[in-house]
């Protein structure tokens, strides 16, 4: 790994000149990117909600007969296969190849990838359109790399982070995409280099969709970029980073996970992106 160094509570390779953060967080309110999710039931309300506090622009399209159609409309693309059926696959599939198409940037969240043969196989073949971000838990990540080895139950993760880690590689490699495994602490991956964020709140994973919320967000990052394939990485960290300090922010005042929901949404929208490359907590390293 190259030299690193310490900037606004960020550790970055020295020889990478990155907008950080906050100036990512500011040119997504800057430009209100439209995402297009076509995501679970659960997580719909949730997830509008979030990326309106972020400052993005959500909409909520399934339907096989418009979902592609729709794809160069928006800014980026997210497919969640929390509700999968048969239809809504086929419209995930029909409008993952309309955003590379397209040239939009996509986020896919394989969600309980490992639980069904049914699952695991519709995760992996859209996995196979090279999605620019792949986002999940370790235990998700673990199936798709190791064919359903995984021992996670449902959306839940049973595995570590850590155990993810030369699975996400291997995934980044294999289709060009950036792998984000998200937990405790966060690691990231374009198969070269590997990323740590360590923000975030024990509360998160205890109030229903507010890791299918980060998909979108995640996408809403990328979609503002003016070029979010130069370097989907360093995006996509940004995204998580700026997630966990709301996270952080609201598990201050909450008493628990009802009143965290609220607390979340707030500090979303009160996140100043100068406050957040103060509160930050990146690492950048070795593979």
């Amino acid at each position: 790994m190259s030299e690193s160094t310490t900037v606004s509570g960020m550790q970055t390779p020295a020889s990478a000149a990155l907008p950080t953060p906050g100036q990512r967080l500011a040119r997504l309110r800057e430009t209100v990117p439209l995402v297009h999710n076509i995501t679970n039931y659960v997580a719909m309300n949730t997830m509008a909600n979030v990326l309106l506090a972020m400052g993005a622009s959500p909409a909520m399209i399934h339907a096989r007969e418009e979902a592609a159609a729709f794809v160069p409309v928006a800014a980026a693309l997210t497919i969640n296969i929390g509700t999968l059926s048969r239809e809504w696959l086929a419209a995930m599939v029909e409008a993952a190849v309309a955003a590379s198409a397209a040239g939009r940037p996509w986020v896919l969240d394989p969600v309980a990838a490992g639980v069904s043969s049914f699952r695991l196989a519709a995760a992996q073949r859209l996995l196979s359109l090279r999605p620019t971000v792949l986002r999940g838990n370790a235990s998700e990540i673990i199936a798709l790399g190791m064919h359903g080895g995984a021992t996670g139950r449902g959306v839940d993760a049973a595995d570590g982070v850590a155990a993810a880690a030369a699975v996400a590689r291997e995934l980044a490699v294999t289709y060009g995409s950036v792998v984000a495994v998200t937990g405790p602490v966060d690691l990231l991956t374009d198969g070269v280099r590997c990323v740590r964020v360590a923000n975030g709140h024990a509360l998160m994973p205890q109030v229903t969709a507010l890791g299918c919320a980060l998909t979108g967000v995640v996408a809403a990052f990328l979609g503002s970029d003016p070029d979010p394939a130069a370097d989907a990485l360093a995006t996509a960290t940004a995204a998580l980073a700026c997630y966990g300090v709301a996270g952080e922010r609201a598990g201050a005042v909450a008493d628990g996970p009802g009143s965290f929901a609220v607390a979340f949404l707030d500090a979303l929208h009160g996140l100043a992106p100068a406050e957040v490359d103060a509160e930050v907590r990146i690492e950048w390293v070795d593979c």
